[in-house]
């Protein structure tokens, strides 16, 4: 297998709406800083990868007026993916593996204030019997909070050490201590339990063992990578169980080389999600989201990208204030769909 590792990455600061810019200006500053950041110019990049949604954004192919911020001009090649960035550069790690580039810029942006959420989350239900309903992804993970039953300080406990960790991150957007007593939104949620509306965009660059031979730089290389996907239909599956989260990892790691972990980055967008995803990993791990995680930041079809990042920054200690001391080795996750419906995890593994 060829070697790949992460070389550099950048991301916005994020926020509850970014009114003073179109996606491609979220998007060029953080590609101008993972380029420089990498070592290599612009043109040394072979491929581009963009993930991003349309629906989101309310226009077909609008991900085409951001591609001049990224810089996938010919001879480079593009791609785009309807979805998280953490699809995105697992896609360009596939490419770069099976040789045909050697080098990749992976983009992801998200602009959540600009529609309304409730709505375009719904229109992802089943058409027929489920999105006529009205449920939308807070309902629909309220009632998979509910099957699982953790109790109301459980929930607090896992926000308030997510906001404390976020203090340390010059990107998060919510850092406040969250409000045990704050209203339920849809019971057992209260509304210091959701995660944020968010702007923001991510960029990283990785590479072949033999470009990143001749950077000096740190290296977050990626040891392992896989995703699976349980049924889109809720009825479908039992929403207590992450199961394609445990079939991922299982793929990614079959021999359990890597069940012992300095730093996980868990894309949890709801607490008891948490819990639900390190339950289905099986790992031993040192610190969780020490970034924030999904709590403090939710650019949706970013947030992934942004888990994959700051991963990539724990492993290479490069992560600053939010450092965990001594970390080498490392999970990045993402989720996509309702109620933990897809997941994606990067076993990463750093070089000072």
């Amino acid at each position: 297998m060829r070697r790949v590792g992460i070389v550099a990455v950048a991301q916005t600061d994020h926020a509850r709406h970014r009114d003073d810019a179109t996606a491609a200006e979220l998007l060029y500053p953080v590609v101008k800083e993972a380029v420089a950041a990498s070592g290599l110019s612009r043109h040394e990049i072979d491929y581009t990868c963009a993930a991003s949604s349309d629906f989101l954004e309310g226009r077909p192919f609008s991900f085409g007026f951001a591609l001049d911020a990224a810089g996938a001009v010919p001879p480079i090649e593009e791609s785009h993916i309807e979805g998280d960035g953490a699809w995105a550069a697992y896609d360009a790690w596939v490419r770069i593996q099976a040789g045909l580039a050697d080098s990749a810029l992976v983009v992801a942006w998200g602009k959540s204030s600009e529609g309304s959420l409730p709505h375009v989350l719904n229109a992802t239900l089943d058409p027929f019997w489920e999105s006529p309903l009205g449920l939308d992804a807070v309902a629909l993970a309220a009632l998979q909070a509910q099957a699982l039953g953790l109790p109301d300080e459980q929930l607090h406990a896992i926000v308030a050490r997510n906001r404390a960790a976020a203090r340390a991150n010059p990107h998060a957007q919510i850092t406040a201590e969250p409000d045990p007593a704050s209203p339920f939104i849809v019971e057992p949620f209260r509304r210091e339990h959701l995660p944020p509306i968010s702007d923001g965009a991510c960029a990283l660059v990785m590479a072949a063992e033999e470009v990143l031979a001749r950077l000096d730089a740190p290296v977050a290389w990626i040891g392992a990578a896989a995703h699976a996907s349980d049924a889109a239909s809720i009825s479908a599956r039992d929403l207590t169980l992450a199961s394609s989260a445990r079939a991922a990892i299982a793929a990614a790691d079959p021999d359990r080389d890597w069940r012992m972990l300095d730093v996980a980055e868990v894309m949890a967008p709801f607490p008891h999600q948490e819990p639900m995803l390190l339950e289905a990993f099986s790992i031993n791990v040192g610190a969780v989201n020490p970034s924030g995680g999904a709590l403090a930041a939710n650019p949706i079809m970013a947030t992934g990208l942004v888990r994959l990042a700051e991963a990539a920054l724990q492993v290479t200690g490069t992560a600053g204030l939010r450092q965990v001391p001594g970390a080498r080795r490392g999970l990045a996750h993402a989720t996509a769909g309702h109620c933990l419906q897809s997941n994606i995890v990067f076993l990463l593994e750093g070089t000072p």
